[in-house]
C-alpha cells in the first residue's frame, strides 16, 4: 500500500504492519536489516496514522544517530592561527583527550553534552589554546549563556563541564598556565525555566486514547503516564520485569546490558495502578518479544 509515510504498510490476513529497510549506513545499530512493527489494526485509516507516526519517529532517531557520528562541522575553519594558539592543547583537542579519558563508561547524553558546551564556547571565543582563554572571555561567555535565555542553574552546569574540559588537560598535559573559566561570576536573579505539569485532565484523555487504539506505542504511553519513569528506562523493560502475580502489582526496575540506569537509586520497584496496569497486562498478554 503506498501512502504518505512511503511504501512502509503491507496486510496480512487482514492485520496491518508497518514494515521499512534500516539505512545502510546504520546497519551496525541493527540486528536485522529489516523493521517489521504489527500494527494490529485492520483499519486502514488508522495504519496510515500509525506508519505516518512510526516514519516521523525513525526518521528523527536515525538522523540523531547520524549527527552523534560526525565531528563537529568545519571546525577546521574555526582555528585560531594566533601565537597564543601554540602554547599548549586546542579546545577541541582537550575535548577528544576528555572524552577518551572520562567518557568510556559514560552514556550518550554525558557525551553530547560535553560536545554542545564545547561548540558554546567556539561560536562565541573561537577555538583556541585552553590556556589562552582569559576570565574576561569568559565573562562575555557567561554573558552570551544569559543573553541565550539559560538559567542560572544551566549557566553553571555549562561552565562546570568546560572547567571540567580545561582542568583535565592543564594536569594531563602539565601546561603552564590557568584555567581562564575558574571563578567566574554568575549572578543571581536569574530567570529559570520551569515546566509546568501537564493538568490532569489532558493525561485522562491521553490515557483513554491510549486504551482506545490499545497497540504497543499506546501501552508505552500508558506505561510512562501513572509510574514517572523515564522514556529509557521504560523502552528498556523485559516482560519479566513486570510482576503481576502479587497483592501489589509492580515493576522491578533493575539495569540491563542494554540500558544502564541513570544512578544507582534509579533501581527501585514501582506500583502499576491505574493506566500503567493495564498497560502492563496488555504488554504481558502480547506475543511481542521479551
Amino acid at each position: 500500500m503506498y501512502n504518505h509515510s512511503g511504501k512502509y504498510l503491507t496486510q496480512s490476513n487482514g492485520i496491518y504492519y508497518f514494515i521499512r529497510r534500516v539505512p545502510t549506513d546504520l546497519s551496525d545499530q541493527y540486528k536485522s536489516n529489516k523493521i517489521k512493527i504489527s500494527l494490529r489494526t485492520r483499519n486502514p485509516s488508522k495504519a496510515n496514522r500509525c506508519a505516518r507516526s512510526i516514519t516521523q519517529r525513525l526518521d528523527d532517531y536515525w538522523l540523531g544517530l547520524r549527527l552523534q557520528k560526525m565531528d563537529i562541522p568545519a571546525i577546521n575553519l574555526l582555528r585560531d592561527t594566533s601565537d597564543s594558539n601554540n602554547n599548549g592543547f586546542m579546545l577541541t583537542d582537550a575535548l577528544d583527550l576528555y572524552l577518551k579519558l572520562k567518557g568510556t563508561d559514560k552514556d550518550k547524553t554525558f557525551i553530547r553534552t560535553a560536545h554542545r558546551n564545547t561548540e558554546y564556547v567556539i561560536q562565541v571565543l573561537g577555538n583556541k589554546s585552553v590556556i589562552a582563554y582569559s576570565s574576561s572571555e569568559a565573562a562575555q561567555f557567561r554573558d552570551w549563556l544569559i543573553d541565550k535565555g539559560m538559567g542560572k542553574s544551566t549557566v553553571k552546569r555549562v561552565f562546570s563541564s568546560i572547567r571540567s574540559i580545561i582542568n583535565l588537560t592543564i594536569t594531563e598535559k602539565g601546561l603552564e598556565g590557568t584555567n581562564g573559566f575558574l571563578g567566574t561570576f554568575i549572578p543571581e536573579g536569574l530567570k529559570e525555566t520551569t515546566r509546568k505539569p501537564i493538568p490532569t485532565h489532558i493525561i485522562k484523555d491521553i490515557q483513554n486514547k491510549c486504551m482506545e487504539l490499545d497497540d504497543d506505542l499506546r501501552w508505552l504511553i500508558a506505561l510512562l503516564s501513572d509510574t514517572g519513569m523515564r522514556l529509557g528506562e521504560a523502552v528498556g523493560l523485559l516482560k519479566s520485569d513486570i510482576i503481576l502475580d502479587t497483592d501489589t502489582p509492580h515493576l522491578n526496575l533493575i539495569p540491563h546490558p542494554w540500558r544502564r540506569l541513570k544512578t544507582s537509586g534509579s533501581e527501585r520497584k514501582i506500583p502499576l495502578v491505574g493506566a500503567s496496569l493495564w498497560s502492563a497486562k496488555r504488554i504481558k498478554q502480547s506475543d511481542l518479544a521479551n
